[in-house]
């Protein structure tokens, strides 16, 4: 059996004469000012990949994530936004799973019973719910089919590929390395600013809109990071890789500027100790209430406190960090507050379907207290979002809105940390689960301050991660314990 495809002589002839045509074509086309006929090949391309090859589409749209670019507002695609080329492809991706469920195609049991993705389909379910009580059903309509091209790609779709251990390997190293390009791009651009701390907030356009996502991203990203270089040889080419990567993702957070990405980080090393050492949960959670019953209690003390920090946002690392709790003059912290102000308000209006998916930046100005606003607010309805993920979806869809998430949440790191202490029979994929529950904890502590997962940036390495533990909790769990039994 031949392992080359053969192209015979009529077959070259055909091909030639398609390409000559197309080239006509596409001249007559030009000088009519029409160019969209150019990208042809390439969807003829995407189309094959599709169809012959879905796990290297799946990569490349992995691997593109950091570096797609946004595409606003675009008149010709009535007046949404995208990113390219992850969206496109991930919508194209989402028709063929629904055509091969059409078509009787069915995950595994074991999957669509597993508790996170009971809760997933819990959460979407209500959402599609809140579509038909929005307030403006197109924008909630438009929300809905964004969330469900990232979750039915990158949590459903993709998990009978994880079947392979190797790309759940390759999923994170396409992550790492395009991030780590991004990173570099920014860095390079911020040194000809001086590393400034203004600059710092959009040095990283066009890959990222601002410095919160790009600081989020870095964070989710970084204890993977450290995981592959603690698992290099010792004085190999492979080490020195990894130093580098990790000297890059390092500076890049503190060059960042951003403040969530620092706490959140704290967080996560706390999350760390308390699985290493196998703190009892009831414990943490009696601190943790007792930590939000004490806020409570002397409530009017801390803020009180908290009013005296006038610490605004600083080129000087230690400043920048006190500056955090700065919310008496510090714009960016009393605009978030007046965001999360606006968001209780507009729950209250509507506590049980809420305003309608995506609706937020476009009702929230009339909620907002003159007392509230800042030099940066506005009520053009372009300020973006919420930013919190939790009061966002609270304000847009209801107390179930929100509880939705947190269930998400709950279930996924529950599910992380009991498969963590199942996997000491496969030292690789138990640090891959800890990198997991890691990462997704400083995007949880993250999204109390901002919220990305109606972005690729977010979406793609989130709900990818999550389907990354219910694959090994599936698949590899019981191969690994079969083979340290054999």
């Amino acid at each position: 059996m031949q392992n080359t495809f053969r192209i015979e002589g009529r077959e070259k002839k055909l091909i030639g004469i398609l390409t000559a045509l197309f080239v006509l074509i596409n001249a007559v086309a030009f000088t009519r000012e029409i160019y969209i006929l150019t990208i042809l090949p390439i969807a003829i391309f995407v189309g094959y990949l599709l169809l012959y090859n879905t796990k290297f589409l799946l990569l490349f749209i992995v691997f593109a994530t950091p570096l797609s670019f946004n595409f606003e507002d675009l008149a010709s695609f009535g007046g949404i936004g995208f990113y390219f080329p992850t969206e496109p492809l991930l919508f194209a991706l989402m028709l063929l799973y629904i055509v091969k469920l059409l078509g009787g195609y069915r995950e595994k049991q074991e999957f669509l019973t597993h508790p996170l993705t009971l809760a997933i389909l819990f959460n979407l379910a209500w959402l599609a719910t809140t579509v038909f009580t929005s307030v403006d059903l197109i924008v909630s309509l438009k929300y809905l089919i964004s969330r469900l091209w990232f979750v039915l790609v990158m949590y459903f779709m993709i998990n009978s590929f994880f079947q392979d251990r190797n790309l759940i390997r390759q999923f994170y190293l396409a992550l790492i390395s395009s991030m780590t390009i991004a990173i570099i791009y920014t860095l390079s651009a911020h040194a000809t600013h001086g590393f400034s701390e203004e600059a710092g907030h959009w040095v990283m356009f066009p890959f990222f809109k601002d410095h919160t996502s790009y600081g989020a991203i870095m964070a989710l990203l970084f204890p993977m990071v450290l995981f592959h270089l603690s698992r290099a040889k010792a004085l190999s080419l492979h080490q020195l890789i990894w130093i580098g990567v990790t000297a890059i993702y390092t500076i890049g957070l503190i060059m960042s500027y951003t403040r969530a990405a620092w706490v959140s980080l704290v967080g996560a090393l706390g999350i760390y100790f308390l699985i290493k050492l196998r703190i009892d949960y009831k414990l943490v959670l009696i601190t943790l209430l007792m930590l939000v019953g004490g806020f409570f209690a002397f409530q009017d003390d801390i803020i009180h406190q908290l009013e005296k920090n006038r610490q605004d946002s600083s080129d000087s690392f230690a400043e920048h960090v006190q500056s955090i709790t700065n919310i008496s003059s510090d714009a960016s912290n009393l605009e978030r507050l007046n965001r999360w102000n606006s968001a209780w308000k507009m729950f209250l209006d509507k506590p049980v379907f809420g305003h309608g998916p995506g609706t937020y930046m476009f009702e929230y100005a009339k909620y907002q207290k003159s007392s509230d606003k800042t030099i940066i607010s506005t009520n053009q309805g372009d300020g973006g979002n919420a930013h919190s993920e939790y009061l966002g979806p609270m304000s847009e869809s209801g107390v179930l809105g929100a509880l939705t998430i947190l269930i998400i949440i709950i279930v996924s790191v529950y599910t992380g940390i009991k498969l963590y202490y199942q996997m000491d029979h496969d030292p690789y994929l138990k640090g891959v689960v800890m990198c997991i529950v890691l990462g997704l904890t400083t995007y949880y502590l993250h999204g109390i301050l901002n919220n990305f997962l109606d972005t690729d940036k977010a979406s793609i390495p989130i709900w990818g991660s999550m389907s990354v533990l219910v694959a090994i909790s599936i698949y590899h769990r019981k191969k690994s314990l079969k083979s340290a039994a054999e």
